[in-house]
C-alpha cells in the first residue's frame, strides 16, 4: 500500500503497479500503436509516391511523431490515465496526490517515453522501475505521477462470532472512546481466527487483549465472564453503537439510563392497561366515636422536604 497523502491530509490506500504488470500494459499499447503506425505508413507511401525524397522523409517523421508520441499523449489525457493496455491490466496513471492526470503530465510522460521505451527498447524504464520504491520510471518521476492498480482482489471478511445471550446489553454503559483502532483490529482478528488457534495460546491471547481493553476503558473487569466472551460482547456493543449512529436511530428517552457496566440488564415488563374497578354500592357505616390523638414525642427525625 502507498502512503499518498492528499491536500486534506487523507492517506490514500493505493497499490502501486510493479514492473511485470506495467511491462505487459506497455507491450499491449505498443502492439496497437505500432500496428496503427505501419498501416498509416503504407497508406502514406502510396499517397506520397509522386513526391521527392525530402517530402517523403518529412511525412514519415511527422507520422512517427503523431502516431507513436501524440496519440499516446492524447489517449492518456482523454482517458485520465487509462490506455488500452492499462485498461486490460487493471492499471491507471494518477498524480502524486491521487488525482487524475492532466495534459502536462501526459506530455512529460510521453516525451520521456520516447527515450525510455522506444529508443532504448524499454531497458532504461525497467532499470528505473526496479530501483524505484513505487515502481516508477523516469517519466513518472519528472511528471509527478504514479501507476496504480485499480482492480485489487477483495479479501474475504470473516464475521465476528456473536456473544452469549446472557451477555446481551450488559456493557451498554461502557466508555469505548479511548480504545484505539489498532486494538479493535487486533481483537477482531483474534475473534475471527480463534477457532484455528491452539486452545492454550488462544486463551492467553484473549486474556491479554481483554486486559488491554479493560485498561483502556478504565472499568473493573467483569466477574465470572471468560475473556473471549467479554471481547465478543464488547465488539458487539461497539458495532451496535456504530450502526445506531450510522442509521441515526433515536436516543433513549429521558430518564432511561444505560445499563451500568458489570450488571445484568433490567427486565422491562410490558405495559398493562389499567382496569377500571367495579362499582359496588357502599354499605352503611355505623358512626364511630371520636378518639383523642396524642401528639408524637420528638425523636430527632426530620422528614424529607
Amino acid at each position: 500500500m502507498s502512503d499518498l497523502v492528499t491536500g486534506d491530509a487523507v492517506v490514500l490506500g493505493l497499490r502501486p503497479a510493479r514492473l511485470p504488470s506495467r511491462a505487459l500494459a506497455i507491450l499491449l499499447d505498443l502492439v496497437v500503436y505500432v500496428a496503427g503506425y505501419l498501416l498509416i505508413s503504407v497508406g502514406l507511401v502510396l499517397a506520397t509516391a509522386s513526391m521527392d525524397g525530402a517530402a517523403r522523409a518529412a511525412v514519415s517523421v511527422a507520422s512517427f511523431v503523431l502516431v507513436l508520441v501524440g496519440v499516446p499523449i492524447a489517449v492518456e489525457t482523454l482517458s485520465h490515465g487509462r490506455s488500452l493496455g492499462k485498461l486490460a491490466c487493471g492499471l491507471r496513471v494518477v498524480r502524486d496526490d491521487g488525482g487524475p492526470v492532466r495534459f502536462r503530465h501526459a506530455l512529460v510522460r510521453g516525451a520521456f517515453g520516447v527515450f525510455e521505451l522506444l529508443l532504448t527498447f524499454g531497458s532504461v524504464a525497467c532499470i528505473a522501475s526496479l530501483f524505484s520504491e513505487r515502481g516508477r520510471r523516469l517519466g513518472d518521476v519528472f511528471a509527478g505521477t504514479l501507476v496504480v492498480r485499480e482492480r485489487v482482489p477483495g479479501a474475504r471478511v470473516m464475521p465476528v462470532p456473536p456473544p452469549p445471550p446472557w451477555l446481551a446489553g450488559r456493557f451498554g454503559g461502557l466508555d469505548l472512546s479511548a480504545v484505539p483502532d489498532g486494538l479493535w483490529l487486533a481483537i477482531r482478528q483474534y475473534l475471527t481466527r480463534m477457532d484455528q488457534l491452539d486452545p492454550q495460546v488462544g486463551g492467553a491471547l484473549a486474556a491479554r487483549l481483554a486486559d488491554d481493553l479493560v485498561a483502556r476503558t478504565g472499568a473493573l473487569p467483569p466477574v465470572g465472564v471468560p475473556a473471549a466472551a467479554f471481547l465478543m460482547a464488547v465488539v458487539h456493543e461497539r458495532q451496535s453503537r456504530d450502526a445506531a449512529r450510522a442509521f441515526r436511530q433515536p436516543q433513549p428517552a429521558p430518564g432511561v439510563a444505560p445499563v451500568p457496566y458489570g450488571q445484568p440488564a433490567p427486565v422491562v415488563m410490558p405495559a398493562v392497561a389499567p382496569v377500571a374497578p367495579a362499582v359496588v354500592p357502599a354499605a352503611p357505616v355505623a358512626p364511630v366515636a371520636p378518639v383523642s390523638v396524642q401528639p408524637p414525642k420528638a425523636t430527632g427525625f426530620a422528614p424529607p422536604g
